[in-house]
């Protein structure tokens, strides 16, 4: 299985995954450790968040993206394109993929983070 991880630093989770550009690409199962196979650095027109929905992207080759933080907008739009969206409080990229292929993702705290200015919402 092919799992995106948002990570604006290349090095931990980072949150607010609709204005992500950046993702670790790992490859797991539930029988062996994660393996780390790339990183995804979208150019800006890229992000999701206000990305066209009809068009393909990168992320749908994906079957999950764990995230610090995402709103539902996201979430929803990652369904449809068949991408199951994981939040965790985990900063550590291995061990929270880890973690999920093991079905024990500690959640985090709140569908978003983000630094709310110039008008943004959570959907």
């Amino acid at each position: 299985m092919r799992i995106a991880v948002t990570s604006q630093n290349f090095r931990t989770v980072t949150g607010h995954a609709g204005h992500a550009r950046r993702f670790l690409i790992f490859e797991g199962n539930k029988a062996e450790l994660p393996t780390e196979i790339g990183i995804l650095d979208l150019d800006a027109q890229m992000v999701i968040h206000g990305f066209d929905k009809n068009a393909s992207h990168p992320l749908d080759t994906m079957g999950v993206l764990i995230t610090g933080s995402a709103g539902a907008g996201f979430i929803r739009h990652l369904a449809e394109r068949g991408v199951q969206v994981v939040t965790t409080s985990e900063s550590n990229p291995r061990v929270a993929v880890a973690a999920f292929l093991c079905d024990r993702t500690t959640p985090a705290t709140d569908g978003c983070n983000y630094k709310h200015e110039l008008g943004h919402k959570c959907e």
